[in-house]
Order: C-alpha cells, then structure tokens, then sequence
C-alpha cells in the first residue's frame, strides 16, 4: 500500500512539474524583457489577469508567441504593435489616450466630479431647509413620551 500511495505522489509530482513552462533565452536582458512585456499584457480570455498570471490555452499561446518574437531580435516596441495590430487596444493593460479610449480614461474623472456635485447640491438643500418650531402642545405630548408617562398606550 505505501509503494502504491508513493508511486501516485511520484507521477502527481511529475505531472504538476511537466505544466510549467520553460523557456531558453541568450540573455538574462532578454528573460527581463519578456517578463517586463507578458506582465504589462493582457489575457484576452481571463478577467483582468496578465499574460504571466493566467493559465489559458491562448495566454500561453501569446507567452510562446512573444518569447519566439524575442529570440528572433524584435524589440518591446514590436511585439506590443504586433499584438495589439492583432488583438487591438484590449491586450494592453494601459490603453493608449485615443477617442476610441477616452472614456475609459476620463469616465472616472467625470464620475468623480458628478458625485460631488450631486452632494454638494444635497447638502445645500438640506441647510436651506427652515427648522420647524415645536409647538407647547408638542413639547408636552414629547416630555410625557420620554418620561414614560403615556396614558395612550
């Protein structure tokens, strides 16, 4: 039974260790440039991971893809047109400032500046507000409630 239990943890450990992918460089320049780019780029499947953090079929196709653009002498400059000439404006994490992408950069700013207006008009109508006088009427009938003399009840 212990060999049993050890052969499957053997070929458990092999299997999790063949999933990783390895990938040769000339340089370690060139292995910080393809780490530098497959972070700034974006998974095309995933929700908002990274070429390096996601584990889809097409991140490692895109990962294979710019690591065989790098060994082939292209430059960031290169790979990041070539993938975004292919995928558009989506792979990149920061999205150039364009009119197709200017809501993406200024729709925040306008959110902002929106709310504080809508708080700032709220909170000049509630100081316009007139306080209403409690009439003696009412002052009695609320000193009878706090003291716990309602006989109404």
């Amino acid at each position: 039974m212990k060999r049993l239990v050890f052969a499957v943890f053997c070929c458990w450990v092999l299997s999790v260790q063949a999933a990783v992918e390895v990938y040769s460089f000339a340089n370690s320049a060139q292995e910080q440039r393809y780490k530098k780019l497959i972070s700034e780029l974006r998974c095309l499947v995933c929700q908002n991971q990274n070429l390096a953090d996601s584990n889809a079929d097409l991140a490692k196709d895109l990962r294979r893809q710019i690591h065989e653009m790098l060994l082939k002498g292209a430059d960031d400059k290169q790979v990041v047109a070539y993938m975004v000439a292919r995928y558009g404006d989506f792979v990149l994490y920061r999205p150039p400032f364009k009119l197709s992408t200017a809501l993406l950069w200024i729709g925040p700013f306008l959110i902002l500046v929106f709310g504080i207006l809508i708080l700032i008009i709220f909170i000049r109508r509630q100081g316009h507000k007139a306080v209403t006088e409690l009439s003696e009427q009412e002052h009695a009938r609320a000193r009878q409630l706090l003291d716990g003399n309602d006989d109404s009840l």
